[in-house]
C-alpha cells in the first residue's frame, strides 16, 4: 500500500468539498495522512487509520445499497479496513464492497474520491483483545452495481436498496445524506 501514498495525497488535494462539514473532514484526513505517511492505512496506528468505503448505486443511478452493520447497529455503506495487498484505498473500497455485498458485478466509477468522512469508532473487546476507541478517516468512492443480487456477509444483519431522493431527505447519518445529494446533483 505504501506505493499508493503519493496518488492518494494527490486525490485528497484535488477533491472538492461539497459542504463545510466535508471540508473539515478533508482537512483532518490530509493532516493525518501527512503525519502518518508510512502507516496511514494500518489498523495498528493508534489514533486511527484510513478506511475505504463504497457508495454503491444501481446502474440506473436511482438507488444506493445500505447494510445494517452488526457491530455498530447502524445502516451504512459497504466498506472497511484496507489490506496490504490493496493497490490503493479505491481498490480496498471495491474489495470491501464485493466481500460485504456478494455482488460480483461492481465497478469503480472513478479512482477519484467521491466523499470523505471522519468518524469515531468506539472501544470494544474483540476476541478477548481490547480495541481502543479510534478514528476512521474514510475515503469514499462511487461504485456502480451492474446487478442487484445481494448476498451479505456475516458483518451485516441486513441490506436494503434505498431511493436516493428518500435518503437525501430523511437519513439521520449526515454523510449518507451528503453522498445522496451529490448523486442527485451530478450531471
Amino acid at each position: 500500500m505504501k506505493t499508493a501514498y503519493a496518488p492518494f495525497v494527490d486525490n485528497l488535494n484535488n477533491h472538492p468539498s461539497f459542504d463545510v462539514t466535508e471540508s473539515a473532514h478533508l482537512a483532518c484526513i490530509r493532516q493525518f495522512v501527512k503525519a502518518n505517511s508510512d502507516v496511514f492505512w494500518q489498523r495498528t496506528t493508534a489514533q486511527g487509520h484510513v478506511t475505504g468505503s463504497a457508495f454503491v448505486v444501481n446502474a440506473a443511478g436511482t438507488h444506493t445499497l445500505l447494510l445494517h452493520h452488526a457491530k455498530l447497529n447502524r445502516w451504512v455503506q459497504p466498506g472497511g479496513h484496507l489490506d496490504a495487498a490493496d493497490a490503493s484505498p479505491a481498490h480496498g473500497a471495491l474489495r470491501e464492497a464485493t466481500e460485504e455485498t456478494g455482488i460480483l458485478l461492481l465497478s469503480l466509477h472513478s479512482q477519484s474520491l467521491f466523499d470523505v468522512d471522519v468518524h469515531a469508532i468506539p472501544a470494544r473487546n474483540k476476541n478477548g483483545m481490547n480495541e481502543a476507541a479510534h478514528l476512521h478517516y474514510d475515503a469514499r468512492y462511487l461504485v456502480i452495481a451492474d446487478e442487484n443480487k445481494v448476498q451479505i456477509s456475516d458483518e451485516s444483519l441486513g441490506f436494503r436498496w434505498v431511493l436516493l431522493r428518500e435518503l437525501a431527505e430523511g437519513a439521520n447519518e449526515s454523510g449518507l445524506v451528503r453522498m445522496a445529494k451529490k448523486m442527485l446533483l451530478a450531471p
